[in-house]
């Protein structure tokens, strides 16, 4: 069988192109990652800082879910978006994303962090297994202000899931995690 010099060029510059698309994608991917974790663990320590209560949680915690950075943004239509990671014992083990949308009076924009911690294995699952979840009643959410206490220690500790916002910078009607959806991320 006899090719010629055009097919064969042609034929190793589609081989090539489809090796260096699919190497940048999958490097893009891994650096986004990257990326994430790195803002992660600095919106952790962050925390720590401010609230050091929180690592006695962060410890106790089946898992914690770290949104470094969530932009809010509404004039009559809004939303909010971030990408954080979701770490069991201290490691890497999924990424996922947080969306919102909102109708109604707002204006203005809003950058915010929070973290979630999972307390029992069973929250930690039933967050793993549910693509769009959302906070429910089993959870306590706290607003870390400047110079305030969270009020929670190892004692107070009772329900199966906190979260924590902080690091409110912006000017909007204030970050919320009501009707907040979370999904995993391939990265």
């Amino acid at each position: 069988m006899k090719i010629g010099r055009r097919k064969l060029l042609v034929f190793s510059s589609s081989l090539f192109l489809a090796s260096t698309t699919i190497g940048c994608s999958v490097n893009n991917s891994n650096n986004a990652g990257n990326k994430i974790i790195s803002n992660a663990d600095e919106a952790l320590e962050d925390l720590f800082s401010i609230a050091p209560e929180s690592y006695s949680i962060y410890e106790k915690s089946a898992g914690t879910l770290i949104m470094p950075k969530i932009t809010k943004a509404g004039f009559i239509f809004g939303g909010s978006y971030g990408e954080g990671v979701l770490k069991i014992g201290g490691a890497p083990v999924d990424f996922y994303s947080v969306a919102t949308a909102s109708y109604g009076y707002q204006i203005g924009a809003l950058q915010y962090s929070h973290v979630i911690f999972f307390m029992t294995e069973d929250a930690l699952k039933t967050f793993r297994v549910t693509d769009g979840w959302e906070i429910g009643a089993d959870a306590e959410v706290f607003f870390r202000k400047t110079g305030a206490s969270l009020g929670i220690t190892n004692n107070t500790l009772t329900k199966p899931i906190y979260a924590i916002v902080f690091g409110q910078k912006g000017i909007i009607a204030g970050a919320s995690l009501e009707g907040a959806k979370y999904s995993r991320l391939i990265r």
